[in-house]
């Protein structure tokens, strides 16, 4: 006997929790999109532009797959922000433009933010599927985050934290 809760997650009501969280990730990733989009003109780096593409490519699947699971419940999705019109790196005056190693300081931060939350949406669904959406999701965010990190380093563009290089000796007292 499994009731309401049981057999195919599908098939399984959403709380208005896992609702929230859904039109929440997707009006996210619209803000997201148009940004990542923002941002692909003010880079110059070919290496920053791929991962721009890969963060592109994932808020696009984030709002296609979040907007159908909402259209199936009945629920208005967030609405799409407007395209950008295109800009090249060359008319952007210098003091407006982001440089790539701020590019990619503010891609780190989007993808730990996004990571947080999807554990916290992985935390609260009772649906298996909505689960490991986001535990889809979380992954993803990690891999581009990885390789945004090996990105930092390789260009000298990472700004640590203070690092214990040399441990303090130990006093006994």
């Amino acid at each position: 006997m499994t009731g309401i809760l049981g057999g195919n997650p599908k098939d399984e009501p959403m709380h208005y929790g896992e609702i929230f969280t859904l039109w929440e990730t997707s009006m996210a990733a619209k803000g997201a999109l148009s940004g990542y989009r923002a941002h692909m003109y003010h880079a110059g780096d070919s290496d920053l532009k791929k991962i721009l593409a890969a963060m592109i490519d994932q808020a696009e699947l984030e709002i296609s797959e979040c907007d159908s699971l909402l259209a199936e419940q009945g629920i208005a999705a967030a609405p799409a922000l407007p395209n950008r019109p295109e800009a090249r790196l060359e008319d952007i005056p210098v003091g407006a433009r982001f440089t790539d190693p701020e590019i990619a300081a503010m891609v780190a931060a989007s993808l730990a933010v996004g990571m947080v939350a999807c554990s916290q949406a992985m935390g609260q669904s009772i649906r298996e599927d909505i689960g490991a959406l986001f535990a889809k999701y979380h992954l993803t965010k990690a891999a581009i985050g990885v390789k945004n990190l090996h990105l930092l380093k390789k260009k000298g563009w990472l700004i640590p934290p203070p690092l214990l290089v040399k441990r303090p000796e130990t006093v006994h007292a």
